[in-house]
């Protein structure tokens, strides 16, 4: 029999195992049971009639079929993203939810504010926000367990054909000081300092190092947090130094620091959703909305 009809369902089942490495974790991102996801594959490599994977302790390992079945399978969930936009068209979507992951300070600076707007422009569209630091948002992007994700381009980061991105803007960071400390010439005059900073994995942690990299030296980060005002109180209690992106100082306790400017190092921002959504007429509305809108006086 040359023609077989393999369940779309099992090709996310595929890309999930595929993203995650594991069969619990795919389950976990799908909410199954590992069990179901088992069969789900079992169920796939008999509609294919080929291994796709190998057990690799804990873990699984893509076969050579496994690897052809995933770029195909990426091709097939896109197109159905893009059905599903068209058919919402069609139907005129004019009311219904979202949901958007995005860092906190994203959420502050272009995402409450294109809120307000859309309570105008779209009554009808919803939106429901996940505070998802790092790169985390776009995990939950590609897992269905969002619709939109606002996140920060960093170095070595996938080059992701799933998605379609959008820029959004660029952040400047400045250079958190202790309130007695001098003021340096370069970035190069604090290789002996100790840091404080996000923890790897971070984007914001890999720009830091970045910048640092470039001024010849690594910083050798003693004190980490995500949380930004944990960040600056270390710093003015004198535990170390710290870049910041620009926005997350607004509105923090800098009494007991001092600020300069950091010329270079920049947090670029971008708007993500999955490859064939993006006409959805319940995304179009949002994309261009956060499109528009700039955070002021960076």
């Amino acid at each position: 029999m040359l023609c077989r009809v393999i369940d779309s369902r099992r090709l996310r089942t595929l890309r999930a195992v595929a993203d995650h490495g594991t069969v619990t974790a795919a389950a976990a991102a799908l909410h199954l049971t590992p069990s179901a996801v088992s069969q789900q594959l079992a169920a796939l490599e008999h509609e294919v009639g080929h291994k796709l994977f190998h057990r690799d302790g804990r873990g699984v390992r893509m076969t050579a079929v496994g690897r052809i079945m995933l770029a195909h399978a990426d091709q097939v969930l896109a197109q159905l993203e893009s059905a599903e936009a068209e058919v919402a068209a069609y139907t005129t979507g004019a009311a219904g939810e979202v949901t958007v992951a995005s860092f906190a300070t994203a959420i502050a600076a272009v995402l409450s504010p294109a809120l307000r707007t859309l309570r105008e422009s779209a009554p009808g569209l919803r939106v429901r926000v996940r505070d998802a630091e790092g790169d985390q948002s776009l995990t939950l992007l590609l897992d269905g367990e969002a619709d939109l994700a606002i996140a920060v381009e960093y170095r070595g980061a996938p080059d992701d054909q799933r998605l379609r991105r959008a820029h959004l803007y660029a952040e400047p960071f400045d250079l958190v000081l202790p309130a007695d400390h001098p003021a340096p010439g370069t970035l190069a005059d604090l290789r002996g300092a100790d840091w404080v900073g996000p923890y790897p994995g971070n984007p914001v942690h890999d720009v830091i190092a970045v910048a640092c990299e470039r001024e010849g030296f690594s910083p050798r980060f003693v004190h980490s947090s995500d949380d930004f005002r944990a960040v600056v109180a270390l710093v003015g209690a004198g535990a170390g130094v710290a870049l910041v992106p620009r926005l997350a100082l607004r509105d923090l306790d800098l009494s007991g620091v001092t600020v300069h400017e950091a010329p270079g190092p920049e947090r670029r921002v971008f708007a993500a959703v999955r490859r064939g959504s993006e006409q959805h007429p319940l995304l179009r509305p949002l994309l261009t909305t956060l499109l528009n809108g700039r955070p002021p006086e960076i």
